[in-house]
């Protein structure tokens, strides 16, 4: 009977298991199959903070502390592109950073960046501009300050903004708090969001949640982030966002518009509160990954396309500064995380600030390591 009742166990949790193994998610391996091509294609960069592909091959970088705007060509050569730089306000974590090419470029020439900017009158804040580029890719000639006023202090710190044009034609923002700890929660401020507006006139995005009241409100689609990082698209049409946490809890955020995701350092500027704080009146928006302790300060994103990517395609490919890696995240339909992957031949680099997917499909990323030693990588799967 024993014997039985023991063969009997034995099946059961085989059975058991074999479900579990048939329902549960891929494990963090399960892209095991693809091998990846990693290149230099730029040398000799100082913290370049974003990178952008233009019509035509040719990559264009910014350098947050030398506040240049660098043209790459297909050989790997550099050269900068006249640009205002003395007009950037460069100070710890703010300087030029954020850059996006509008999708008719080919047409209209525009580039749209994010920077620390000096105020003629003294005093500085951080702008979000629209720049024509000449026809011989020598000169940026500034078209229009979009959006002035973003919150900015001494140090630099919490600077944030990262720009995306989204497929609906809207320039988005991701900022930082700029360590006030007003600014997330305060809807009036610029500071601690992702705002929404147009790429030509500057205005709030017709459709924004508040976009029919008063005041810098009219820009925001959500608040109560602390720095974010990165912005990406989904092939769904969502909205992604990375932030930087405190000693804990780095987060990949889900955009919802009126979405509070509940970042609320005050009084004072509490770091030890937590990223998400389930004590603020209203609801908080949970993130949809977060680090735990210790941090690995993830950065720029952006989603993997095509199929040659394998079990890659539509991961959130991550780049993340002090854990010195890039990341790839897969996300279910509804959103979930699904398996983490650090592949071994992306690391070594050092810190990775940006990662942006290409036209074709490849992934370009800066190393931000200081020193004139940072590059830009071109990452491919093998064929």
């Amino acid at each position: 009977m024993a014997r039985r009742l023991a063969v009997l166990c034995s099946l059961a949790c085989s059975l058991v298991l074999l479900a579990a193994a048939l329902t549960a998610p891929p494990a963090s391996g399960a892209a095991r199959g693809v091998a990846l091509d990693v290149a230099v294609v730029a040398r000799g960069l100082d913290h370049p903070w974003e990178v952008a592909e233009l019509p035509g091959g040719r990559l264009l970088v910014t350098e947050r502390d030398r506040a240049a705007l660098v043209l790459v060509s297909p050989s790997g050569d550099t050269r900068r592109i006249g640009f205002p730089s003395s007009r950037v306000f460069t100070r710890g974590e703010t300087g030029l950073l954020g850059l996006a090419v509008d999708p008719s470029f080919e047409r209209n020439r525009r580039i749209y960046t994010c920077s620390g900017w000096r105020r003629a009158g003294g005093g500085h804040d951080i702008r979000v501009m629209a720049w024509t580029l000449d026809a011989g890719l020598r000169t940026a000639t500034l078209r229009k300050t979009l959006l002035r006023g973003l919150p900015s202090n001494a140090t630099g710190r919490h600077g944030g903004c990262r720009l995306l044009v989204a497929r609906s034609g809207a320039l988005m923002v991701g900022t930082g708090d700029a360590t006030n700890p007003r600014n997330p929660q305060n809807r009036r401020s610029l500071g601690g969001k992702v705002l929404r507006l147009s790429r030509f006139t500057g205005k709030p995005w017709r459709g924004n949640p508040w976009a029919g009241g008063q005041g810098k409100r009219r820009y925001v689609v959500s608040y109560g982030h602390r720095n974010v990082q990165g912005l990406a698209q989904r092939a769904d049409g969502s909205i992604w966002a990375v932030e930087h946490g405190t000693y804990r809890d780095d987060e990949i955020n889900r955009i919802r518009a009126r979405g509070n995701y509940g970042w609320q350092p005050g009084p004072g500027y509490d770091e030890s509160r937590p990223m998400t704080d389930k004590r603020l009146p209203g609801a908080q928006v949970s993130a949809r990954w977060r680090s735990g302790r210790p941090t690995i300060a993830p950065s720029g994103a952006d989603f993997v396309r095509g199929t040659r990517w394998g079990g890659y395609r539509g991961a959130l490919a991550v780049a993340v500064l002090k854990g010195e890696r890039l990341m790839f995240v897969k996300l279910s339909r509804s959103g979930k995380v699904r398996w983490t992957r650090s592949p071994k031949a992306l690391r070594g680099f050092g810190r990775l600030r940006d990662v942006t997917s290409t036209a074709s499909g490849d992934l370009l990323v800066t190393t931000d390591n200081g020193g004139g030693r940072d590059v830009v990588l071109r990452i491919r799967p093998r064929s």
